[in-house]
């Protein structure tokens, strides 16, 4: 882009010069000066030219390098999604095989669901034995208080 407007900049200078001053009106000068001014004028027209188009060659370097650049970090961008993207799938392989191994352990404590249902029986069984050992307890204290005072006692 930058060297098609360093091209068109080139030919509309060559195309607005026209002829030279000296040669369009009629000279002041004597025909030697006019030449010499004539090639004075092309060669400043060719240094213009040729700076131009040395300022357009490294305008358009420039460009090339930032695309470059750009173009690199795009490539470094893709590179790095694609590293997570393959990271990602190893994830996604080791939750897929957690979820397996969840349900066959959902499925193999299905089976226990009974026995945790006798055990909370028997719990409460035991709880309620405790109850009324502890009862018990209390009536054979008191059973051992008044025996113990009826043999302590003298007979009258």
């Amino acid at each position: 882009m930058a060297i098609q407007m360093a091209w068109q900049i080139r030919q509309l200078n060559n195309e607005s010069a026209g002829p030279p001053p000296s040669t369009a009106t009629g000279s002041r000068f004597p025909s030697g000066k006019r030449m010499t001014t004539m090639k004075g004028e092309e060669k400043e027209k060719d240094q213009l030219a040729e700076s131009l188009n040395d300022l357009f060659v490294n305008v358009s370097t420039l460009v090339k390098g930032e695309l470059q650049g750009t173009n690199n970090l795009l490539e470094l961008l893709e590179k790095m999604n694609l590293r997570v993207a393959e990271e990602y799938k190893g994830f996604g392989d080791v939750a897929s095989g957690l979820r397996v191994f969840m349900e066959q352990l959902k499925s193999k404590s299905g089976g226990f669901d009974e026995y945790v249902q006798q055990i909370d029986s028997i719990e409460r069984q035991i709880t309620d034995f405790e109850a009324v050992i502890i009862m018990l307890d209390k009536y054979v204290s008191l059973l051992e208080s008044k025996v113990s005072s009826v043999y302590q006692t003298p007979p009258p």
